[in-house]
Order: structure tokens, then sequence, then C-alpha cells
């Protein structure tokens, strides 16, 4: 009996200390930061396992969290976070200025090779704040401060002098930036791959053409909710031969000719038209014979379009489009699900906005 107690015994020290590490390993890639965690305070041998895979702690995730800034400051003196890549701070609360101001003093080194860094409603970070933070990630790549009024030209000063390898930036939602940050940008990043100016609303023509002239390699442009560009810096998007997604939602000035020369992004993927009021059949078949590889395509509240323009793009794009958003376009009268599948079999999505 005592043999088998004993025997017992060590198959359950094998399955802890080398069975479950296994196993762990394996799974471990697939869990979320948050499970690993959880996990850390199963067992001291899950809790060495884990620690010993440098890999699975590259990111820092405080999403919608409170007391964000001191967790973040007690993370990054842990030795597991020495090597950090990506921190994620969206709408998380109690992030300040002078949390910053704590990383760049005690913790600069865990921050050398920061590649990402969403700081996404975090309103009370200010001018001050992506002065500090910048300067301690010369290795940044993507940078996200979404719905923070307190941005202005001077903090978008800090970020291209002291992250020299931005290529996905997003300022949406940043209210005060004005032509000067799009010239800074335009100089500064012109590998640049992704930019979110939506509701950027002091912006003009002159500061997005410098942007459309300079950074040839974006693929992502979102102008959402911004009604103040006419075709003079519209007629320029056709200079980004590689653009696959475009928001131009809300456009309210943009004509069949601006549209026509966007036409010529050969790669376009995404493409929304929404509130384009001054768009019509002309502009939309442009589109159609320009763009044959579009998945996905917004005319929602154009009363310009009918039926014809629907015609020209099932012509070119019926293989390709999966998401169709007709609804309010008065002027199309067939445009029932079943008579979009006839024009479109590979519909999936017929409504983007609701």
């Amino acid at each position: 009996m005592d043999e088998e107690k004993v025997k017992a015994a060590e198959e359950e020290e094998t399955w802890g200390k080398e069975t479950v590490p296994k196993v762990i390993r394996i799974v471990s890639t697939r869990l979320s930061q948050r499970d690993l965690i959880s996990l850390l305070l199963v067992s001291p041998w899950l809790h060495r396992t884990l620690v010993s895979y440098p890999s699975l702690w590259l990111v820092i995730d405080l999403r919608e969290m409170n007391n964000a800034g001191n967790r973040l400051v007690a993370a990054l003196s842990i030795p597991r976070y020495r090597h950090v890549r990506e921190i994620n701070l969206e709408f998380a609360q109690d992030i300040e200025d002078r949390h910053l101001e704590l990383l760049k003093t005690k913790w600069l080194g865990s921050l050398q090779d920061l590649e990402s860094l969403n700081l996404n409603g975090c309103q009370k970070i200010s001018d001050k704040g992506i002065e500090i933070i910048t300067s301690t990630c010369p290795e940044l790549k993507v940078f996200s401060i979404y719905w923070n009024v307190r941005v202005t030209d001077i903090g978008i000063q800090h970020l291209v002098k002291n992250c020299k390898h931005i290529i996905d930036l997003n300022l949406s939602g940043c209210k005060n930036i004005l032509d000067k940050s799009l010239q800074l940008i335009a100089d500064n990043y012109q590998e640049l791959e992704s930019l979110n100016l939506t509701r950027c609303v002091k912006l003009t023509d002159g500061g997005l053409q410098k942007i459309l002239i300079k950074c040839s390699s974006l693929r992502s442009l979102n102008l959402y909710a911004l009604s103040g560009f006419t075709d003079e810096a519209y007629k320029k998007i056709s200079l980004l031969s590689h653009l696959r997604f475009l928001d131009l939602c809300g456009a309210q000035n943009l004509s069949d000719e601006g549209l026509a020369c966007i036409a010529k992004c050969k790669n376009l993927v995404s493409l929304n038209l929404t509130w384009c009021v001054r768009t019509t059949d002309v502009g939309v078949m442009a589109i159609a014979e320009g763009c044959s590889s579009l998945e996905f395509l917004s005319l929602f509240g154009i009363v310009g379009v009918t039926d014809k323009c629907l015609e020209v793009l099932s012509r070119f794009c019926s293989n390709t489009l999966t998401t169709l958003d007709v609804n309010g376009c008065v002027g199309i009268k067939r445009r029932s699900r079943d008579e979009l599948l006839q024009l479109f079999p590979h519909l999936m999505c017929f409504k983007v906005h609701s």
C-alpha cells in the first residue's frame, strides 16, 4: 500500500512538473495576457514555466482597467516585462502624464523595444505626456491616441522628433491638430502605411495634400466625418497606388470628377462613400471600372445614384463584392436583398449603417 502511495505521489509530481508545463507550452501562445496572468497563480511549477517563455510577456494589456497608471508602473517593474513590445491602454482609467514621467524615470530600459502604444480615450494625457513617453520609445511603429482634444501640433512635433519609425498613426478625434501636424507627418513619415484623421475638423486641403504627395506608401486612409475638404485634395488621392482602405463618409464636397481620380487607386478593396451627396452614377461607374477588386462599398444616403451604376458595378465587381450598402439611395429601385444577390452573388452584408 505504501509503495502504491509513493508511486501515485511520484506520478502526480511528474504530472505537475513535466506534463503540465509541456501542455502549457503548447496552449499558452493562444491565450490572452489576462488569462496568462491568472495561470501564474495556479502553482509554482506553472509560474516558473510561464515566466521562462519571454515571448509570452511582450504585451501589457490594461484596456478599460481602473488605476491603469499605477498598474502600468507596477507591471514594468517586473523582470518578465523587460522587453515589452506592445502596451494597450485603450479607455483605461487613471492614466496621466505623471505616470508616464515615472516610467521614464524608473523603467526607461523596459521601453526601448516598445513598438505599439495605444492611448485611445486616455484624455488626461497632454502634449507633455506625449513628449515624455515618445522620448523613451525610439522603436515605436504604431501610435494611437484617439479622442484626445488636449493633443495639439506640439504633441505631434514631439512624436516625429522622438519616433522615426511610425507606420501606423491614429489621430481620430484629436480635434485641435492643424495642418502643421500634417506637414510634420508628411516630412517625417514617408513610409507611413495607415493614417486615421477622423473628425480632425480643423484640417484643410493644404494639409491633406502634403500627406497625399509625400506619404505614397499609405494603404489605409480614414477621413471619416471631414466635410471641409474639396476636390483639390481628393484628386491627389490618386497618387496612393498602394491604397486598399479609404473612408470618405460625409465628404460633402466630393464630386464625380474627384471620384474618377480616386478610381486610379487600382488596389482599393474597401471604400466608404456614405453621405457623399454630390456623387452620381458617373463617379460610381468610374470606381467600378478602376477598382475591380472592391470587396466593401457603401453608397448609403446618396440620392444621385441609380440602378445604372449597380449594373456597371456588377459587370466589374460581382466576383469580389461581399458588402454593399445602398440603403437610402432612393434612385436605386432594385435594392431588395434578392435583387442585389442576382447582381452580386457573393454579398454577405447589406447594411453598414443603421
